[in-house]
């Protein structure tokens, strides 16, 4: 266990957020009062904030650091880089994207490229701001550039875009921390979740006539665990309250390849959905047992070709590297057969390990058979790039193993927009469905609200008019 304390409540999280990013499998507490802490300490660390120093005591050794000004912006950066560098002494290592620890690492660059900087200012910049490798730096940069020649396409101020969550799956997977339910216990109320759903999308529509939406992503949970005709009934709906004249695209999930079937993918092509995702996560199957999955890889070769064959031409694949027992040579494998397949979408995540999954209370089991390397994050790019596909989009996620990002890979002109923008914040999303969190942009303020729907399905379907009645509170008080 690793001992912090912070002088400042206000800067805990970036403090603790930056230790888990050096040492991701140790726990990170706070300093008691009392000093019990009834476990072993690995190792102390202390920060404190004054004015305009700080100072950042490790196992005894201080490093102290300036701030430009008092400015809560100036503070935060001043405090992570002296932090940052302090840990980097103390380890012995640098982290791949620096002391960046935000999800959306290519913000930044896409705001120096939108002020008209030249890529050598940038990443110039880059280096001696955030301390970000090159490799990471030119990945991002490579991301941006490509994120804004699509974005420039699109009327992100006055368009919006969708979200439809299905919460429900055939199982729970280990990593999961989504809003998701077996559909074995919810296959009674189903019809009613589809009910309130569309009661949801109904105002949705009667509140946003007049403007047409982007793009459309079903997302979940595996939507595709409902039955065809309930998809057939959501999608209708869709066609009917919403003007889709200037759809660019339509996006559903079937993740899970145990939740696909011929009818639901000829329910899915009959409604002009676009792009769908057949996401294996490894080509494993002593993995895909382990984690849950509960499908073999024979299904999911078998879904992606009866997509093929139902005349889907963008598919997405997700994977994870860093699942629990896989090393370089199980990743490459996975890399093989997803190559045979040649997706036209590709998503490598790395492996983050939420509080909300299950895998978090197991963590200290499966730890040391947790590994992710620049070696194998570099070999799925490279498989990647043999396949026709180049990088359009990356996040990053909190306690990932490795310290490194998500990175969704494409071919040309088969880029997931719903991807890019609700990455980079520049257009309102409205969400519906249990879970949902709708993000409402106001560049003209620059500043972003969002609005969250109950998680629970139950709570959904009993208290939809709650959630209506809440958007519409918002929507009002907003002038949206």
């Amino acid at each position: 266990m690793i001992l912090m304390s912070v002088n400042k409540p206000e800067y805990q999280d970036e403090v603790q957020v930056l230790i888990k990013a050096f040492h991701p499998f140790c726990r990170v507490e706070m300093q008691k009062e009392d000093g019990n802490t009834g476990d072993e300490v690995e190792k102390q660390i202390s920060v404190v904030v004054e004015g305009q120093i700080i100072n950042v005591l490790i196992d005894g050794k201080l490093s102290t650091g300036e701030a430009f000004d008092t400015s809560k912006k100036a503070m935060y950066h001043a405090l992570k880089r002296t932090l940052y560098l302090a840990l980097r002494e103390n380890t012995g290592k640098d982290l791949p994207w620096g002391m960046l620890t935000g999800v959306r690492p290519t913000k930044i660059v896409m705001g120096l490229l939108e002020e008209g900087r030249q890529e050598e200012e940038i990443c110039s910049y880059m280096k001696k701001h955030y301390f970000i490798s090159p490799q990471k730096l030119e990945l991002s940069l490579d991301v941006a550039k490509r994120e804004k020649s699509l974005l420039e396409k699109l009327d992100y101020q006055n368009g919006f875009s969708l979200y439809i969550g299905i919460p429900f799956c055939p199982t729970t997977c280990l990593y999961c921390s989504f809003t998701s339910y077996p559909i074995g216990v919810w296959k009674k109320r189903t019809d009613d979740y589809v009910n309130a759903l569309l009661k949801e999308m109904d105002f949705t529509a009667q509140w946003f006539a007049g403007r047409k939406p982007d793009t459309v992503y079903f997302g979940g949970g595996t939507p595709t665990t409902l039955e065809a005709e309930q998809m057939d009934r959501i999608l209708t709906a869709l066609e009917e309250k919403f003007d889709l004249s200037g759809l660019k695209e339509l996006t559903v999930e079937a993740g899970r390849p145990d939740s696909v079937t011929k009818e639901k993918l000829e329910v899915l092509k009959q409604h002009n959905v676009t792009r769908i995702s057949i996401n294996p996560q490894t080509m494993n199957q002593k993995t895909l047992d382990l984690i849950g999955r509960r499908h073999t890889v024979e299904q999911v070769e078998e879904a992606f070709h009866l997509a093929r064959q139902c005349g889907f031409d963008n598919i997405n694949m997700d994977l994870i590297v860093g699942l629990p027992g896989e090393d370089i040579e199980d990743v490459r494998h996975t890399m093989e057969e997803v190559k045979k397949l040649s997706p036209d979408n590709l998503t490598v995540h790395s492996l983050a390990i939420k509080r909300a999954a299950a895998l978090n209370a197991w963590k200290d089991k499966f730890s040391g058979s947790i590994h992710n390397t620049d070696e194998i994050i570099s070999m799925t790019a490279e498989y990647a790039g043999r396949m026709g596909l180049h990088p359009y989009y990356l996040y990053r996620q909190k306690n990932m193993a490795g310290n490194f990002e998500n990175v969704g890979y494409a071919r040309n002109s088969m880029e997931g927009l719903y991807n890019i923008l609700i990455m980079e914040e520049k257009q309102t999303i409205i969400a519906m469905g249990a879970g949902g969190s709708s993000k409402f942009v106001f560049p003209e303020d620059n500043r972003i609200e969002r609005i969250e729907n109950v998680k629970d399905v139950k709570n959904y379907i009993e208290r939809i008019d709650e959630m209506i009645e809440r958007k519409k509170r918002f929507f009002t008080e907003n002038k949206i």
